[in-house]
């Protein structure tokens, strides 16, 4: 097997001990990537990503890793518990640390506006040199300006914080939205979808999975592992299930939109269309299994 990739300087201890723990485990079954995938259900490309520490491993792969190398699933899986703890602390400094770059870019472009307008008027040569005090005409017209350049800087603000425009408002006020999407123009390379504009497609398909997913919430069904999988970025969330048999059933319900996902033979995991969400928590996934037992998720 080729050698491992370095794991990203930035990683957080905990996660890098987790993923060290994975390669030993692949590495002990003697097992290639390829043969990782075609055995668990996950692909090669998200094992490859799992291994490199490019994305957290979904705690579905986890288990079906176990099973495939015979270890113990209750050991491993404490160990993704605290690497998943560990890397939601990092996506959140990285979101805050991104708003914190767009605030300060709004806030410079606003400086530079107002800052250039305020060295016109400062720097002026008086138009009366006898007289401390601008002719009460000059008065009046530096007046307007600063209120009018006081109103551009409040406007701008808020659109550019907002992301909104005039008259949008009302239309969007009554949409779910992601605190790290809200308009399609912000989106990264790839994603083709945004909050309502998602319901109803595929994750995959439209760019919201990968590096964009986390798991939110999971539960344990007879031999099935059920999740919610959301994507900030996307403002969406979907259900899905591994560790599936043929005719096991899981939907994802979210702000009164429901979607379906079927797992069809040769299949081992299956996941529905996705639901707008402003938040992780707003979606619930539950699985009807072909033995009739049905759970979901907390």
């Amino acid at each position: 097997m080729a050698r491992w990739k370095a794991l990203p300087e930035e990683l957080d201890p905990q996660i890098g001990e987790f993923i060290r723990q994975l390669r030993r485990l692949v590495e002990q079954g003697g097992l290639s990537v390829a043969t990782l995938a075609d055995r668990t259900g996950y692909s090669r490309t998200s094992w490859e990503r799992y291994l490199n520490g490019r994305l957290l491993a979904p705690k579905g792969a986890v288990v079906a890793l176990a099973e495939v190398t015979g270890s113990s699933p209750v050991h491993l899986t404490t160990m993704w518990e605290l690497a998943e703890r560990a890397w939601s602390r990092a996506e959140s400094r990285h979101d805050r640390t991104m708003e914190q770059i767009r605030i300060t870019r709004a806030r410079a472009a606003l400086g530079d506006f107002g800052g250039g307008t305020g060295t016109t008027t400062a720097d002026a040569p008086p138009a009366n040199p006898p007289s401390a005090e601008p002719l009460p005409g000059r008065r009046r017209v530096l007046l307007f300006l600063a209120g009018a350049v006081a109103v551009l800087v409040v406007l701008g603000t808020v659109f550019l914080l907002t992301g909104r425009g005039d008259g949008e408002g009302a239309g969007e006020a009554a949409e779910p939205s992601s605190p790290a999407a809200t308009s399609a123009a912000d989106l990264p390379p790839g994603v083709k979808c945004v909050g309502v504009g998602c319901t109803g497609k595929d994750a995959e398909t439209m760019g919201c999975s990968g590096d964009l997913v986390t798991t939110a919430r999971t539960a344990t069904v007879g031999a099935a592992t059920l999740e919610v999988r959301y994507s900030r970025t996307c403002g969406a969330a979907w259900g899905r299930i591994t560790g599936a048999a043929p005719g096991d059933r899981v939907r994802v319900t979210a702000g009164g939109e429901t979607r379906r996902g079927d797992a069809v033979a040769g299949e081992t995991y299956t996941y529905t269309p996705m639901v707008a969400v402003g938040r992780a928590g707003e979606a619930e996934a539950c699985v009807t299994l072909t033995s009739g037992r049905t759970g979901c998720t907390k």
